[in-house]
């Protein structure tokens, strides 16, 4: 009786799969809307304004990286920005003005540049097709594996598109 042998393809292929989801950042990010502290939703009084935000317990910070935005189109100077800051420093590892979901994104971005790519060094490498991912994380991850990889493709290891080949 004969056997047919199946050999897997997408095994042989020697191909690396990369997962940008693997990057991403697991932090809790919180949101901190200057609204609420603002004369009406709309102004800044200076005392006011430095008593409200003296009243945060900014302990719910402790850990997480804050996205700081103000809903309405309030003109807020620069001090209070910089007052805000000197209150979350000691508490959060990150703070930026910014909507959570570009917090999220610029995290992302920072864990992907200072990872260790050494590993994919002439290399065939696929980045993973997710629908959920923003298209600039797959910009980034091209940049940065562009110089070590020996060809990078975009998809599944059963059926890449090819980007590039060395």
């Amino acid at each position: 009786m004969d056997q047919k042998i199946l050999i897997n393809k997408a095994e042989t292929s020697g191909i690396i799969s990369f997962d940008l989801w693997d990057y991403k950042p697991s932090v809790d990010i919180a949101e901190l809307d200057l609204k609420e502290h603002l004369f009406m939703g709309m102004i800044v009084k200076e005392k006011e304004f430095k008593e409200s935000i003296s009243a945060i317990d900014y302990s719910v910070y402790a850990g997480k990286a804050v996205a700081l935005i103000c809903s309405t189109e309030a003109i807020i100077p620069p001090w209070a920005f910089m007052l805000i800051m000197d209150k979350l420093y000691p508490n959060t590892i990150y703070t930026d003005l910014n909507s959570v979901e570009k917090v999220l994104l610029d995290l992302w971005k920072d864990k992907l540049i200072n990872a260790d790519l050494r590993q994919y060094k002439d290399q065939k490498v696929v980045i993973k097709a997710r629908s959920d991912t923003d298209p600039a994380l797959y910009l980034l991850a091209t940049r940065l594996l562009k110089p070590f990889v020996k060809s990078l493709m975009y998809g599944e290891i059963g059926l890449p598109k090819v980007i590039f080949k060395n």
